[in-house]
């Protein structure tokens, strides 16, 4: 592939180091303030040759940016979170210009594993009320976002399963929380690369399950294999999409 990265922070040099490794070619890297950076914007220039844009940039450029790489025909992987109230913007931009992209607020395919874990004991504890369920996150003190967009996704999941949970609740809680609240917490500091919990408690004991992230080589593997598996797709999709294909062979995921 040929590969522009947008973001040139630690993430993105990673990127660039292990899409290197495996073959691939970097043609462009685009941050407005990275030192090594290739250009400081995106434009249909730089796109010309390449075949997927990596983005790892910053929420409040991810909708612009995709509009860039979709206007000019070519698919985009999003790994930047915090721009999901955009969300039916990033859907009808894909529409319009039959372009694609596969988004996720984690592409670490560890993590992706572990969602599919969560996914199952959510529904086995539907059945068990007297277990309660809340999240937990920690992260570097230089994430920008809070929660993750892993810890969100995590929710998304327990309530999907859990019938007595509907609503997430993420800010600071100075209250009791309410029977159908899911509560995600945050804690930032130092240079975690990422660990989240997905504790269920119960007067008599806790079950916790728990994903440590080492480092970022597993985000940025798992976004160069999203480069690889939209390659020769139209649509839009998320990380559920391609671990289906994979976990299942269900390859039926083409929206053109």
């Amino acid at each position: 592939m040929n590969i522009v990265i947008s973001g040139y922070g630690r993430m993105g040099q990673i990127i660039e180091q292990k899409a290197k490794e495996k073959g691939h070619f970097i043609i462009s890297t685009v941050d407005p303030i990275a030192t090594g950076a290739s250009n400081k914007f995106l434009s249909s220039d730089i796109l010309k040759e390449a075949d997927v844009v990596i983005d790892f940039s910053i929420p409040e450029t991810a909708l612009k940016n995709a509009e860039i790489v979709c206007s000019a025909g070519k698919k985009i992987v999003m790994g930047t979170t915090g721009w999901y109230s955009n969300m039916n913007n990033m859907q009808e931009l894909v529409s319009t210009k039959g372009s694609a992209i596969i988004w996720s607020g984690n592409f670490s395919l560890g993590v992706n594993i572990f969602f599919a874990i969560l996914s199952r004991a959510s529904e086995i504890m539907n059945s068990f009320s007297e277990y309660d369920p809340f999240i937990h996150e920690f992260h570097h003190n230089k994430k920008a976002d809070s929660p993750s967009g892993t810890a969100s996704m995590m929710g998304d999941i327990v309530i999907n399963s859990i019938d007595r949970k509907s609503v997430i609740v993420s800010e600071e809680l100075k209250r009791q929380i309410s029977p159908e609240e899911l509560h995600i917490s945050s804690t930032r500091g130092g240079s975690i690369p990422g660990t989240h919990l997905l504790t269920f408690d119960s007067p008599v004991d806790t079950i916790e399950l728990k994903h440590t992230a080492r480092g970022r080589e597993g985000f940025a593997l798992g976004a160069i294999k999203a480069g690889e598996w939209i390659m020769n797709k139209n649509g839009f999709f998320n990380i559920n999409n391609m671990m289906q294909d994979i976990i299942k062979g269900d390859n039926s995921y083409d929206q053109s």
